[in-house]
């Protein structure tokens, strides 16, 4: 699918404030990008970026690891806010897995293509290892930043290693 401009601006807000609106909005927190026009401005830049910039200027495979990152990292962020904001660590842990994969299904929906989400491939578990492990470190004491930077990188690791060495899990016999 060729974008313009627009469209490009468009999917990538999407991806990049659907899941954590929708934490938001399940935790009773006021919308982050309603306060704050920042990550807005932060997305539209990226997303400008990767429109003016060349596609055989790109790493094969650069979108997949820059989107593991994000993964990763927002898996934490969500359940960071959510345990910020008194919601116990399984909920916490939950947020962080929807902030980090709902974006992304959200564009997928719109954009009318299968979701990353319904591959075989380690997607969603890597979500669930950053916000659980970051859930779970935070919860026995462990000062910051070790529960965050743990479960990011156990995250970004898990995902690398699902793209590198195409990772699954064996799906439902039936």
């Amino acid at each position: 699918m060729r974008l313009d401009l627009i469209g490009i601006c468009f999917f990538a807000l999407v991806t990049a404030v659907g899941g954590g609106t929708l934490r938001d909005l399940l935790i009773g927190a006021p919308v982050f990008w309603m306060r704050d026009p920042t990550p807005i401005i932060l997305c539209l830049a990226v997303a400008f970026a990767s429109w003016v910039v060349p596609k055989r200027w790109w790493p094969e495979r650069a979108l997949e690891w820059l989107d593991a990152g994000g993964l990763a990292a927002y898996a934490v962020f969500g359940a960071a806010k959510a345990l910020h904001l008194g919601i116990s660590p399984l909920p916490a842990a939950t947020m962080g897995v929807v902030t980090a994969c709902a974006g992304g299904v959200f564009r997928d929906i719109a954009a009318g293509v299968p979701s990353i989400i319904l591959r075989p491939e380690l997607y969603i578990t890597a979500a669930v290892l950053a916000a659980g492990l970051f859930v779970a470190l935070s919860s026995i004491g462990i000062a910051a930043p070790w529960p965050a930077a743990s479960g990011a990188v156990a995250g970004f690791a898990l995902r690398g290693a699902a793209i590198r060495w195409g990772l699954t899990l064996s799906p439902h016999r039936g």
